[in-house]
Formats: C-alpha cells, structure tokens, sequence
C-alpha cells in the first residue's frame, strides 16, 4: 500500500485569513503541519490556490501543488492535487492545514484501517472522557459519531448521539462511551473520484457535514481510535492557545 498525503491550504479564511502562514514557535503553521506529516506517509504535498503559500512551502523545502480557486471542500482540492500529482498511490490521506500538532501515531492508525480490504474511507475518532465535561460534548463546533461493532461510522452529528433516555445528563458521560470526531481522512483513490462527483445531500446541508454525504449515498467510514489531543487553528485566539501548549511540551 501507497499512501499520499495532501494539506489543503487556503489563505482565505472568513475567521482567520492567512492562517497558514501565521507563525507558531518560529515556524509557520503550515510547515508545522508538513514535517509533522512527510516522514509517516509515502509521499506529502500541500494543495494550495495560493502563490504566497506555494512560495512559503518551496522555501522550507515542501513539495506544494497549485489548484484552482474554487474548491468548495478540501476533498475536492485533495483529489484535484492528486490527479496532479499522478503515481501509483493506493490511499490519499487529507491533513487539515491547521493542525500543526498532528502526530505520527494518529497517521499510523489511519493507514491500518486499510488493512481491511473492504475499506473504502477512514477517519479518526477520540473517545470524551467525563473530565472533559457536560461543555465539550454539547460543543456543536466537536461533531460526534456513532460506531458500530465493526468501527464504522453510523451517523456524524453536531448534537450529542446518542440521546440517553431516564438518565440525567449530567451523568451521560459516565453511562455511555461518546466519540468526537477528529477531521482526518483518508480514501481509497477510486473512492475519492467517487465521492467529489457526488451533489451535496439533504443531511450534509442540515448539518453541514460533509462526511454524511458520504454516508448518505451508501459509501463506509472505517473509524480508528485515538487518544491523542490536538489542537486545530481556527481563529488568532486558538494560535496562542496553540503557542502555549507548544511551549508547554517543550518544558
């Protein structure tokens, strides 16, 4: 098995433009997530629509790949970087560009989920703990997803799944295991040509999920098991946060 992984990155960001090529710990975000990802995988690009991207990736010595501007998803900017790309790659693994504390082990599980023949997508997920607290489960912001026996997806949502019926919520936590679901992708090559022909579905606009796109037209989601916490950038205030933790892991 081959494994290819595209960073999509996108200057433009409606809470946090340039978000790419802000810098954290004297390395920009970006870069942060790139060495953190090149050395698992077989091969890594960045899928930018950006020139001052594509400069600050050839400059650390990043391999990068110009795609067009009007990408609606990341997967559909991950499929036109690999059809660019070409090779022989057998899976294409989707990397946030705003997750600069990816980790290796989190990228190996993934790929194992491809042991399975039968796999066609597969995700990461990180069971919530009751430190965590009743706060970080009603986060609309941190989708949850429920597993079958098999570890497949049945359904993503912004709401907490499964409702626990007679029982306090205060106490859901410690009566059910809740999985959030982290962002990371990986596709089958022919299943990724697939799925970025698909129009958007009625529960992909209801919850504004694309994964249930997926589901909803039949595809599955293999789902491997992190306990591993990152942190993902979405505005300047979660850079510091980010700073600090890095400072913190550094002590």
């Amino acid at each position: 098995m081959k494994f290819l992984g595209i960073i999509p990155a996108r200057y433009a960001s409606t809470r946090f433009p340039g978000k790419p090529l802000a810098v954290l710990g004297g390395k920009t975000v970006i870069q942060r997530v790139y060495e953190q990802v090149a050395g698992v995988l077989d091969d890594a690009y960045v899928a930018t629509d950006d020139e001052r991207i594509e400069e600050a990736v050839k400059a650390f010595g990043g391999k990068v790949v110009m795609t067009s501007t009007h990408h609606k998803s990341g997967t559909d900017r991950c499929y036109e970087a690999c059809c660019k790309v070409g090779g022989d790659y057998n899976v294409v693994v989707n990397i946030q560009g705003d997750e600069p504390f990816i980790q290796p082990s989190q990228l190996e599980t993934v790929k194992a989920c491809f042991d399975d023949s039968q796999t066609q997508i597969a995700t990461l997920v990180k069971p919530f703990t009751i430190a965590d607290g009743l706060e970080a489960l009603e986060n609309v912001n941190s989708p949850k997803v429920v597993l079958d026996k098999d570890m497949h997806a049945l359904y993503f949502s912004r709401s907490i799944i499964p409702f626990q019926r007679n029982k306090d919520k205060n106490d859901w936590l410690a009566g059910h295991v809740y999985y959030k679901h982290i962002g990371l992708y990986a596709y089958r090559v022919n299943v990724l040509a697939e799925i970025t022909s698909l129009p958007q579905s009625s529960l992909e606009l209801a919850e504004s999920l694309e994964q249930l796109r997926w589901l909803e037209n039949g595809y599955s989601i293999k789902a491997g098991i992190t306990q591993v916490e990152t942190i993902g950038i979405d505005t300047p205030q979660d850079l510091q946060r980010a700073e600090q933790f890095l400072k913190n892991r550094e002590l």
